[in-house]
């Protein structure tokens, strides 16, 4: 009983990571996601009380998917340099999904950053890459390496915001290899 419980749940934040991520939070209601899972709509709320319950479980999801990302990307790469092209190159490998619908973390934290309340815990999607970055940086020797991070980052961003915004899947393959050379010229 206990792993229909969990499959269920799992199914729930799967969907609402899909569903939120195509229409946005606003635009999602707990009964599309519902559907998407394939559960009943009376289910969602014996897993989660709110939508806001819900949304805080897509965060922590997209959370695991970043440290996911980043720790593969550890295991796979010695050099920081080498793994900050990677995580740019990592991230633009969705050109398709991020033509259609941005970035699933900057999208995220753009919609939850006009609610009254801000972004909250959706912030950490930002943080997460930001640290990481920052540490690659310092491993590099480089004193400035926040502002390399946030540099680095906010480039991946604006490219995703204007591949969407454009539909050119091409742009952000474009911006990854020019990341690509100006990382070789970083430290």
């Amino acid at each position: 009983m206990a792993d229909v419980k969990q499959g269920k749940r799992e199914r729930l934040i799967d969907a609402a990571c899909e569903v939120i991520y195509a229409h946005g939070v606003e635009q999602s209601s707990l009964a599309d996601i519902a559907v998407a899972a394939g559960v009943p709509v009376g289910n969602v709320y014996y897993y989660f009380k709110t939508k806001g319950d819900l949304i805080e479980a897509v965060i922590e999801a997209q959370l695991a998917r970043a440290h996911a990302v980043l720790a593969a990307i550890e295991a796979t790469f010695a050099d920081p340099r080498a793994r900050l092209k990677a995580l740019f190159g990592a991230l633009a490998q969705e050109t398709d999904r991020i033509a259609r619908y941005g970035c699933p973390f900057g999208s995220l934290c753009l919609e939850l950053d006009k609610r009254a309340e801000g972004p909250g815990t959706a912030a950490s999607l930002m943080r997460v890459p930001l640290d990481w970055a920052e540490h690659q940086f310092l491993a590099m020797g480089c004193a400035d390496a926040r502002d390399l991070a946030v540099e680095v980052i906010a480039r991946y961003q604006g490219a995703a915001l204007l591949t969407s915004t454009l539909r050119d899947p091409a742009l952000m393959t474009r911006e990854a290899a020019r990341v690509g050379n100006w990382l070789d010229t970083v430290g």
